[in-house]
């Protein structure tokens, strides 16, 4: 028996792109556009494991060039592993590429829609959730274009957060100042986080991958005052935004 090396199970959290459509082309572009190098946010993923989810697909879907795809995946900092769902020449495809099949259900997902065509919807899906051991905190006021992403921790931003600019973390964020950018809290699929700020205006709230834009307009008693944002307990992916009380 060898005493170099042991072979044991392992949970690992996933990133599952569920495809919804079978222009490749589209699909990347789409891709491009909200995770590329030059799109609207560039650091949400960090070489995170990914599988690609073909459950929409039936059989007799012709294939197209699957390496157009995983190309695309890649460029938006993602590493594919596994398809699941894929059948016939879509399922040859991805085995010829080197991934490997999946089974059909890994875990409870979380739907995040992340493009208004509909193109494409990433399901978060987490194995185990491992609560942000640590806390970064930004005392400086943050101008558009400026993003900061708390890894594995929770964010506390003591002054604005101004349109244009975005603060992730993978925790809680806590902006102690009017939020007028983009928070995105839960990022890596933390379903208990939450978003608190003092002037709630922003230009997108998401939890957990739900998200809601300034489109849908906040509710009178939470718009400019001091609230949280929630996932509600239902299990229905729906943001509660309350007002705090001072």
């Amino acid at each position: 028996m060898s005493v170099s090396f042991e072979i044991k199970s392992a949970q690992l959290p996933l990133v599952a792109l569920l495809l919804k459509t079978t222009d490749i082309t589209a699909l990347a572009r789409d891709l491009n556009q909200q995770f590329g190098p030059d799109g609207e946010s560039p650091d949400f993923f960090d070489q995170d494991a990914l599988v690609l989810d073909f459950s929409h697909f039936e059989a007799a879907t012709p294939c197209q060039d699957i390496a157009h795809l995983l190309d695309a995946v890649r460029a938006c900092r993602l590493v594919p592993v596994a398809v699941r769902g894929a059948q016939g020449p879509w399922l040859e495809a991805a085995k010829a590429a080197g991934l490997v099949e999946a089974p059909v259900e890994i875990a409870r997902p979380r739907a995040e829609v992340v493009h208004t065509s509909e193109t494409v919807e990433v399901v978060k899906e987490v194995v185990r959730e491992v609560p942000g051991p640590a806390t970064m905190v930004v005392d400086k006021p943050l101008r558009s274009g400026q993003k900061i992403y708390a890894r594995g921790a929770d964010l506390v931003v003591l002054a604005m957060v101004n349109q244009g600019a975005e603060v992730v973390a993978d925790g809680n964020i806590h902006v102690y100042a009017p939020l007028r950018g983009k928070a995105m809290a839960g990022a890596r699929g933390n379903t208990n986080a939450r978003i608190f700020s003092l002037c709630l205006e922003p230009e997108l709230i998401s939890i957990a991958g739900v998200y809601r834009t300034s489109e849908n307009p906040l509710a009178k008693d939470v718009q400019g005052k001091a609230a949280q944002v929630r996932l509600s307990n239902d299990g229905q992916d729906k943001l509660l935004i309350e007002a705090l009380k001072t």
